[in-house]
């Protein structure tokens, strides 16, 4: 070490900086007299890992007098929720960290906690609140001061910048009307903070304005049936998503030229001279997503396997759990017929004498059933003699089993399916023969070749955004209008009997909901070509982001035979969107073949139809249907408890309330919508059931 005691080297002020710890950060702005503040962190698990550290800290801001009114007003606000529910809220460490003065706040808090938060804050009475850039806007939280911990945030596909006009919002919250004479924004040092980027970005006070605005199939046939087609393209012709988009194509044509500048640099560094290295690298790929189709596969054999094994369970069997958090032997006192569509719940006495629930997530490897031992008739699972005398008679015949010759052979796992697939096998054949197979640079050209999958792929996606900025909007409607001919929502106009007629004749004409189009309206489709048909009345009452397919799974009937709580996990799929890509298979609520699994194996079918209609006529899909939320709306639907709905899932309690809440909008347009009184009235049904509990006592 060098004088000082420090290691010399490069100047630590440029390398190596750490970011300070949260709570010497706040402790930092309470010295200075910076609270209330703010500290905005771009995570959910960031702002709930702050509030941790400053409990674990010991970090207390509040006085005793204001740590009692923190806990009335928490106590107050949350006397709605059962008692069952606040431990699998975390009430307890929630409510502990008010009392201290901290709180989280972030789209995953259940909405009274957050509204809690809210209140406290407004009134002075919590000090500092970890949160996401969600709380910038339409909240009155006045802070004294706000601190960034980085100017770098995820935004659902790459880390990216803080732009000039975020910075401007997250710390435009600094400063209390009529109580601070200035607000302090605090930007908290860590490794790559550039402060010239910094001092661009307070500086920077022009921000352009973005419209969201495009054609939908609800608004088309709603345009049709009240203006007409040709005065529908000259009202989007000249809007203001219209403008941006023809002024928006240069810098898009700039990022795409790099992007196919790096491609040419990608695809010149993995050049083999043994042969094609990108088809080499597109044989790896497709064996990778073989691979990965037989795992799923597996898996999903795998579970159905071992519920088969749990509906043989007879009371008395021994059995042997191999893996998993029950692992051990086992004596059935209950074989739990028909505990629900997670599969049979069965009651089973452990060698400690202990009484448990056996669930099919308890044992992924399966269960074997060893021997058999007689249970009493008079036998009480709540007496501890009888508890420990069935126990001991496990334990015995587990010693049976151990003579040799006696305790039958370990099952084996099931198989991928990888091992004897012949498609995999002849990928896999394809890739060895492949001349870059041998190359000694193989690993190092395959780097560039993954680089540069991941490159084209953006790039893709980039150009379509080109095209489909460069095609006006009036042209992305006229292919919306020509997919609803197609699939017969919209149809071309028979002739107007009267077209000298002035449209003023039918201006007291009211059209009512779901009609046909009368008067004014009716001319005037007519005089431009196409007119709404019975079915597209159907699609003007749902507005929702998959309208078409909302509208065509209640045309053919798909839905018709579920009851209340598969109606509402099915059009879950339809407005759940997860914050990551990859769930596993769901544990599908009455099994592989039954209704609703039928039912989302349907809508999956006409969805793929629609995604190939608007394919075909160059129209961007709306995305995927996501199964990750069927078996939690499913649980709630039936009644279940929270905790049983999110036991097993990573979606938190303020997420569920937040999804229930679209798929209740969703359900009352189908409620208005749907062409039978069957569906209609099942609709209603599973509104009444989803509005209970927390999504009830939700304001929002």
């Amino acid at each position: 070490r060098g004088r000082g005691g420090r290691r010399p080297g490069p100047d630590r002020s440029v390398v190596g900086r750490r970011t300070p710890a949260r709570f010497a950060v706040v402790d930092a702005l309470d010295a200075d007299g910076l609270l209330p503040a703010i500290y905005f962190i771009f995570s959910r698990a960031g702002c709930e890992g702050a509030v941790q550290q400053c409990l674990t800290a010991g970090l207390r801001l509040t006085s005793p007098a204001e740590e009692a009114e923190i806990r009335r007003v928490a106590e107050e606000r949350t006397a709605t929720i059962p008692t069952e529910d606040l431990e699998v809220l975390g009430y307890w460490t929630w409510t502990e960290s008010l009392a201290r003065g901290i709180a989280a706040h972030h789209a995953g808090l259940l909405p009274v906690f957050k509204e809690t938060v809210e209140e406290l804050f407004s009134r002075g009475l919590i000090k500092v609140v970890f949160a996401t850039e969600t709380l910038a806007l339409g909240i009155n939280m006045p802070a004294r001061s706000v601190a960034l911990e980085k100017l770098v945030k995820w935004d659902g596909t790459a880390h990216v910048d803080v732009t000039p006009g975020e910075y401007t919002q997250l710390t435009g919250r600094a400063g209390r009307r009529g109580i601070d004479v200035e607000g302090h924004a605090v930007v908290v040092d860590h490794a790559g903070l550039d402060p010239v980027h910094l001092a661009g970005l307070a500086s920077k006070r022009l921000y352009p304005l973005r419209s969201s605005f495009r054609p939908t199939y609800n608004m088309a046939v709603n345009l049709v049936a009240q203006v007409g087609r040709d005065r529908a393209r000259e009202v989007l012709e000249t809007s203001f998503a219209q403008f941006q988009a023809d002024r928006g194509v240069v810098g898009l044509a700039k990022q795409a030229q790099a992007h196919a500048e790096a491609l040419d640099g990608y695809a010149q560094a993995m050049t083999c001279d043994r042969g094609d290295f990108a088809e080499y690298a597109a044989l790896r790929r497709r064996i990778t997503a073989r691979e990965g189709d037989l795992s799923r596969a597996a898996s999903r054999s795998r579970r159905a396997e071992v519920v088969a094994a749990f509906e043989r369970l007879r009371p008395g069997d021994v059995v042997e759990v191999p893996s998993g958090r029950r692992a051990g032997y086992v004596v059935v006192l209950d074989p739990g017929e028909g505990a629900g569509f997670d599969g049979p719940r069965p009651t089973v006495l452990t060698q400690d004498r202990q009484v448990k629930k056996l669930t099919v997530a308890d044992a992924p490897g399966g269960i074997r059933t060893v021997a058999r031992v007689r249970i009493p008739k008079t036998f009480n699972a709540r007496v501890p003699a009888q508890r420990r005398d069935l126990a001991s008679t496990l334990r015995n015949a587990l010693g049976a089993l151990d003579e040799p010759g006696t305790r039958p052979g370990r099952t084996t796992r099931a198989r991928s399916g990888a091992t004897d697939d012949a498609q995999l096998a002849r990928l896999r054949a394809q890739l060895r023969a492949h001349p870059c197979h041998d190359c000694p640079d193989r690993e190092d050209h395959a780097r560039w070749a993954e680089r540069w999958a991941r490159l084209k792929k953006e790039h893709d996606q980039l150009v379509r955004r080109v095209e489909g900025r460069t095609g006006s909007i009036a042209r992305v409607f006229d292919r919306i209008c020509d997919v609803l001919v197609t699939l017969g929502y919209l149809a071309p106009a028979e002739p107007a009997q009267d077209p000298a007629a002035p449209l003023e004749d039918a201006l007291d004409e009211e059209e009512a909901p779901g009609a046909p189009p009368t008067g004014r309206a009716a001319r005037e489709a007519a005089r431009t070509g196409l007119q709404v048909t019975p079915d597209g009345q159907w699609l003007r009452r749902l507005y929702a982001e998959n309208d078409l397919l909302l509208a065509e799974c209640l045309r053919r009937g798909v839905w018709e035979d579920l009851d209340a709580p598969a109606l509402a996990a099915v059009v879950s799929t339809c407005v759940y969107a997860g914050r990551r890509e990859d769930h596993g298979e769901p544990d599908v609520p009455g099994g592989p073949q039954g209704r609703l699994a039928r039912a989302l194996e349907a809508t999956t079918r006409v969805w793929s139809e629609v995604d190939d209609l608007e394919d075909e006529h160059d129209i961007d899909a709306t995305g995927p249907l996501d199964e990750g939320l069927v078996t939690a709306v499913h649980r709630w639907a039936v009644g279940r408890s929270l905790d049983a709905v999110l036991r097993g899932s990573e979606i938190a309690a303020g997420d569920f309330v937040r999804w229930c809440k679209q798929v209740i909008d969703v359900l009352d347009q189908v409620a208005g919508a749907a062409p039978t009184p069957e569906v209609r009235r099942t609709a209603r049904q599973a509104i009444d059931r989803l509005r209970r509990g927390v999504v009830a006592y939700s304001s929002v």
